[in-house]
């Protein structure tokens, strides 16, 4: 049998059977319902709203390179590809600069 589990687009990781959670390029709020979507690791979608502003992910962090480029987001992903796909972590609080 072969691994058909999806890869996150922004860790390259694989996620488990149930492990995924879909981001939506553009925020729902900001004009993005019906819009593109990728598949993420729960860690990675939840690092991504702690780290950013639904204003901030509407105008320049809406594509996965633009996501990958970010100092905070960059240093996430070194550290999260060094887990097991199914590793999952609570992201403290709400720890986005306001």
């Amino acid at each position: 049998m072969t691994n058909s589990n999806p890869i996150c687009p922004l860790c390259d990781r694989p996620i488990p059977d149930g492990g995924g959670s879909l981001h939506h390029l553009i925020p729902k709020l900001k004009g993005g319902k019906g819009g593109p979507t990728v598949l993420l690791h729960q860690i990675c979608h939840k690092e991504i709203h702690a780290t950013l502003t639904e204003a901030e992910l509407a105008r320049s962090f809406n594509t996965v390179e633009a996501l990958r480029a970010h100092p905070r987001l960059e240093k996430f992903l070194i550290w999260v590809r060094k887990r097991p796909p199914g590793f999952r972590s609570k992201v403290p609080g709400k720890r986005r600069g306001r």
